[in-house]
């Protein structure tokens, strides 16, 4: 596995590199005036969300450090990144994590590196510059940490993100989503009678964030995951010895803060707003004792603002894991997309060149199949943009037959942050829009010529608005 200076792998790899690429190329605003942690910091932030620009606070109120947010809120600031055109990202994290299953490539643990700069002398969560993000939230949360935990039993390392509420100034909640391999570890560690511990990887770049969201049907729990940061990054992901626990942490990381999960010990988490646009509610979950605080000499606090971001950075995930699904199961499926109104979670568009009756019903339950939090798939065919609300909705009213074409599965698994899944269980649908199959000339689309570039003589008034 080569990896060359200053390549886009390596650039992903560490988010100072990411920072100074996004300066270099003129995507990064910079917030000078200082801000509010709370509410303030967001709500400029907001101001930009779906720009093609990242945002960095300079001066945060209470605060040494920067806080960075907007990595996430636009597919085509992350091609640039990754020096792929937009919308070859799906593709390429499939790509990458098709590679890591058949050839993985482990991390590697080194001796030191830049979170180690600076051990904090005490635990102090306070010094961070953490947002509280909506005005209904409980307090100030991590939102786009990555954790690393062992298995107690086989000691195989997992990643995942979750949130993390402040409750103290070496404690935290943690909201653990079912069906993660880290609730597994923590019953484990309940069995033994131990706690368990974890690392909290704070500003990290985009590989490992999307290692750390791969679904679990993906990565199986007897997997070290991490692994897929490696094929990301064309070269191991590296990382350092844990200070008082056998759990490493990430060497490039911002901030590495050691902490353990003692089983049993609850505390309320809550509300916080969530991917779906509601707050998820209060209730007691597992709390978390950081028992050391390790940092750059001059970190970047990373956050992600819960929309866009997350609708296109899980949204990349799970099309990457439908696609290859569906590309093995299912003929003639071409592109997947999860729409931003589905929350990046909820609603996958599935584009299919359809060879034979009944396989975009197919689609649909093997789209499921792939992705659990999915609640609607909609399945088209190859004419229509599956990237185009208005495109996907004209196949919706044209090619829809209530009667044959809506499939509904009762009492499933899906999302528990979604309102419909109380307790994990609710109702899925999904709508075959694709056209009678063998085609028809009754459904083609119309089309008008192609308008051939230059020669024309065009006039381009400038419109002027009437006030009244």
């Amino acid at each position: 596995m080569t990896h060359r200076p200053n390549s886009p792998a390596q650039v992903i790899s560490d988010l100072q590199r990411i920072i100074d690429a996004l300066e270099a190329r003129g995507r990064l605003v910079r917030v000078r005036s200082e801000v509010n942690s709370r509410h303030e910091l967001i709500a400029i932030a907001a101001r930009f969300e779906g720009g093609p620009r990242a945002v960095l606070f300079e001066k945060v109120a209470g605060s040494a450090f920067p806080v960075l947010a907007g990595l996430y809120w636009s597919r085509e600031l992350l091609g640039d990144l990754f020096g792929k055109p937009e919308r070859a990202l799906p593709q390429h994290v499939s790509t990458c994590i098709k590679e890591w299953q058949h050839q993985p490539v482990n991390p590697i643990v080194v001796p030191s590196g830049p979170v180690m700069e600076v051990t904090e002398s005490d635990v102090d969560l306070t010094r961070l510059p953490i947002p509280v993000h909506a005005l209904g939230d409980g307090g100030p949360y991590f939102d786009a940490a990555v954790v690393i935990a062992k298995d107690p039993e086989t000691g195989v390392r997992n990643a995942s993100i979750q949130r993390f509420q402040v409750i103290g100034k070496d404690r935290l909640a943690i909201n653990i989503d079912a069906g993660r391999h880290l609730e597994l570890y923590l019953a484990k560690a309940a069995e033994k009678g131990v706690p368990l511990p974890i690392t909290l990887n704070v500003g990290v770049g985009p590989g490992l964030h999307f290692a750390a969201a791969t679904p679990a049907e993906t990565a199986p729990a007897d997997t070290d995951e991490l692994g897929i940061a490696s094929a990301f990054h064309e070269a191991p992901l590296e990382l350092v010895p844990g200070t008082v626990s056998s759990v490493e942490m990430v060497a490039a990381a911002m901030w590495g803060l050691e902490c353990e999960i003692v089983p049993g010990e609850l505390h309320d988490e809550g509300p916080f707003a969530e991917v779906t646009g509601y707050y998820a509610l209060v209730a007691p979950r597992p709390m978390v004792r950081v028992k050391r605080i390790h940092r750059r000499r001059q970190p970047v606090f990373h956050t992600i603002l819960s929309g866009v971001e997350v609708f296109n950075s899980v949204g990349l995930l799970g099309e990457a894991n439908v696609l290859a699904m569906l590309q093995t199961q299912v003929p003639g499926v071409m592109d997947v997309y999860f729409s931003h109104g589905g929350c990046g979670f909820y609603h996958a568009v599935v584009q299919i060149n359809q060879k034979r009756a009944g396989w975009a019903k197919q689609a649909v339950m093997a789209a499921f199949a792939a992705f659990p939090p999915l609640k609607m798939v909609t399945v088209v065919d190859d004419d229509v943009d599956i990237r185009n609300p208005g495109d996907v909705e004209w196949a919706m009213t044209t090619r829809l037959n209530p009667k044959t074409g809506i499939l509904v599965v009762e009492n499933v698994f899906g999302h528990g942050l979604n309102p419909t899944f109380p307790d994990y269980l609710g109702t899925k649908v999904g709508f075959d829009c694709t056209r009678p199959f063998p085609h028809t000339p009754r459904f083609d689309r119309a089309k008008v010529k192609a308008a051939e570039e230059g020669g024309w003589d065009i006039h381009l008034p400038e419109v002027t608005a009437i006030l009244s």
